[in-house]
């Protein structure tokens, strides 16, 4: 991609929006949109898509194989610098115009998923007039991001952290994709991030003492990927043990997120599915499955579950959601799309969904959808991509929204740190009087 030099400003609150491609935290290009206007420039930056699902908004990529893999985003940046950015320009909305300038940018593309631009051409330039409105408002982006959902009193999130990784993309035999912590148990969010990497280091000590340094190798979220742990068994007691080995028993909960819909072969699930000689006969019906997740919960205590099923699969949802008094979270499920969403309400499949800023496309849309799914007594938790950025966006969008909870990935490795880092920074800005979510976890949520 050739680089341009930014053309003069004109006398508009908007005097420029300009694009190029970056990179995120695993090499592969994203986008970053430069926002100028009279107060100075305001930068944002988007994450990678971390699978493209049938229902949620579209991520264009180049395709182009000799360039990226086929990854590039020319063509996003192209789409904002010729015709996004100019578009928008000439319209002269106010940069507080949040919701004005979203719909613009909704109805520029034209297409219920984004498919014309791509999510990924609108996210960037929406999360950076947003920055700006903050700014010209005179308030932290917090602030401003509550005042647009209409919250008037911000309460921080339990950061839910990943500590050990399977599934799909881990060289091990687990077949859940992610196990994690919740120090539910906390009084504070920089309390809640004490207990987090305590918990997490105990149990990279665990591992080492056990297995040797191989097996505190981490996964893209920064969970350990330890080759040695055959069984989930195995895998939770080990938690379990870094738990009590931090002393937080009782106060830092477990949760996990099954990605089922990675392991589902012919309508049935296959725990065993990494291994070639698979035995077909061993695979689950999903009632096999709610009394396994049974079993764990009433094992582990585990408080949580993301994507237990497939997520066509409503009815196996509806009833592990009526049957484990535990929160239940939808993501391939809902998708961050609002007919998904209120399907999973009308079929009662859920009580919490994931809201990734990168499925919907511009920050009205993921408020909306926050306030929908709040309005139908969903949870929201706020989630990071696979492929992250610095930009801190998130945290303030959790701070702002209230959800009560952020899936962040693990306190290790800047991308995470960053939104965590953030948070202990508003934080502090708030002061004493600051509510933190944990005290307000439910089971169910």
């Amino acid at each position: 991609m050739t680089c341009q030099s930014y053309p003069p400003p004109t006398r508009k609150c908007m005097k420029l929006i300009y694009a190029r491609q970056i990179f995120d935290s695993k090499g592969v290009p994203t986008v970053e949109v430069d926002l100028i206007t009279d107060l100075g420039l305001f930068r944002a930056s988007i994450p990678s898509a971390n699978s493209q699902g049938p229902y949620d908004c579209v991520e264009i990529r180049d395709e182009n194989d000799k360039d990226f893999h086929g990854k590039g985003v020319c063509k996003v940046v192209h789409n904002i610098n010729s015709i996004i950015g100019p578009e928008l320009l000439k319209q002269e909305f106010d940069v507080t115009e949040q919701e004005k300038v979203d719909q613009f940018l909704k109805d520029l593309d034209g297409t219920e998923n984004k498919s014309k631009f791509g999510a990924n051409s609108l996210l960037g330039v929406s999360l950076a007039v947003c920055k700006a409105g903050a700014a010209k408002r005179g308030l932290p982006l917090y602030r401003h991001i509550a005042d647009l959902a209409g919250i008037k009193t911000v309460v921080l999130p339990v950061p839910v952290f990943s500590v050990m990784m399977g599934g799909q993309l881990a060289s091990n035999k687990l077949p859940y994709k992610e196990f994690m912590i919740l120090p539910t148990g906390a009084t504070s969010f920089a309390e809640a991030m004490k207990m987090g990497t305590e918990t997490y280091h105990c149990l990279a000590k665990i591992l080492r003492d056990r297995y040797g340094v191989a097996a505190v190798t981490v996964g893209d979220a920064g969970g350990f990927v330890p080759a040695n742990i055959k069984t989930t068994k195995e895998a939770l007691q080990f938690i379990v043990r870094a738990i009590q080995a931090a002393g937080y028993t009782g106060r830092v909960q477990i949760g996990m997120d099954a990605a089922a819909s990675k392991f589902l072969v012919r309508g049935l699930y296959d725990l065993d599915f990494k291994n070639r000689k698979s035995d077909p006969k061993k695979r689950k019906k999903p009632n096999d499955m709610l009394k396994i997740y049974t079993d764990m919960v009433n094992t582990y205590h585990i408080v949580s579950i993301q994507d237990p099923f497939d997520k066509e699969d409503f009815h196996a949802w509806a009833n592990i959601n009526s049957r484990l008094h535990i929160q239940i979270v939808g993501n391939e499920l809902t998708a961050a799309n609002p007919q998904r969403i209120m399907t999973a309400v009308n079929e009662k499949a859920c009580n919490a969904c994931v809201l990734n800023l990168i499925q919907i496309g511009t920050v009205s849309e993921a408020i909306r959808i926050h306030l929908l799914a709040k309005e139908n007594d969903l949870g929201t938790v706020i989630c990071h991509s696979d492929g992250e950025t610095e930009d801190t966006f998130e945290a303030d969008f959790a701070v702002g929204l209230s959800n009560g909870q952020v899936i962040f990935g693990a306190p290790c490795r800047a991308e995470h740190l960053s939104r965590y880092n953030q948070i202990l920074r508003i934080e502090e800005e708030l002061g004493k009087e600051v509510r933190y979510a944990g005290q307000a976890f439910r089971r169910p949520l």
